[in-house]
């Protein structure tokens, strides 16, 4: 006998939550028609899915089987249903992005209110996080990070064009401290570094010479992991910082900070919208995709 939908829903709430209280209220019905309906998919299979105590839920090795296949699987009907019944409304509910800290172009504001003017049945939920996770099991529709750092399985959609970074230092650093000629150089200079939190090292400083890429570990006297504390401590003469040029822009056009190093500092691809590879995507997640592509296209036109 195969299992039925319902059941294979019930399933997942309890993999995902581990929980079987708090699946019971994602999914709207107690916690024994929760149980009761573990235990019919577990007796139609013939092998247990679960382990159960009085304080815990733990997966088996057949149950995280099973969760691996059947939640992408299930994730894609839903999609399909909701594509069938809503194409022809207009794009509507909560959108949840999750957006690198350091895409300041894209979070800058015109893109999103861009955005919620074409389409005000949507509401954007726009979490800035560096961390590194799967955007899927977190709940999220879509991300945007470096194209590097994204994982082959999604779709990515350019959200901006080339990057590079560049090191800086303001003019009174340069002349109390003097310019570094060689990225190796760095090493012997006061440096602001950056970290995503105090369990992680400090970022290693990425530069290119003769069409090879090296990494020079600096030893930063000060670290954050904000970017506007390496900003500001740069501009106040704190020391030399690396970030990416559209950062540092409108201070190196005031004369506020001096890019040094640049010989040392090629474009790389940029930021990418990226969102699970499926066959059906919500109207809602498919209007933003439309819409980033076109507002990258603006930004990369020469």
């Amino acid at each position: 006998m195969a299992a039925d939908l319902n059941s294979l829903t019930v399933f997942l709430a309890v993999a995902d939550t581990r929980n079987f209280r708090i699946a019971a209220e994602r999914l709207g019905v107690t916690r024994s028609a929760v149980s009761q309906s573990l235990r019919k998919l577990e007796d139609t299979l013939g092998i247990a899915l679960v382990h159960r105590t009085t304080r815990s839920v733990r997966m088996t090795e057949a149950g995280e089987a099973l969760h691996a296949r059947v939640s992408p699987a299930l994730a894609d009907v839903e999609a399909a249903l909701a594509g069938a019944m809503d194409r022809d409304t207009a794009p509507s509910g909560q959108l949840r992005l999750a957006v690198s800290s350091i895409a300041e172009r894209f979070l800058a504001g015109p893109l999103f209110a861009s955005f919620v003017d074409a389409h005000p049945g949507v509401q954007l939920d726009v979490t800035v996080t560096d961390d590194e996770f799967d955007i899927v099991a977190a709940g999220y529709d879509a991300g945007v990070r470096l194209g590097e750092l994204i994982e082959q399985d999604m779709i990515a959609v350019p959200a901006s064009g080339d990057q590079r970074q560049l090191v800086v230092a303001s003019p009174a650093h340069l002349v109390r401290h003097g310019t570094p000629v060689h990225p190796r150089e760095l090493v012997t200079h006061r440096c602001i570094g950056w970290r995503p939190s105090p369990a992680v090292a400090p970022y290693r400083w990425d530069f290119e010479e003769n069409g090879r890429r090296f990494e020079v570990v600096v030893n930063p006297q000060v670290t954050t992991n904000e970017m506007r504390v390496m900003v500001n401590t740069a501009l106040a003469g704190g020391g030399f910082t690396l970030g990416l040029e559209e950062t540092f822009r409108q201070h190196i056009a005031r004369g506020e900070l001096v890019a040094v190093l640049e010989a040392f500092c090629p474009p790389f691809p940029g930021f990418f919208l990226y969102y699970p590879d499926r066959r059906n995507h919500a109207p809602k997640l498919r209007a933003f995709v439309d819409h980033v592509r076109k507002q990258s296209a603006m930004w990369r036109a020469p």
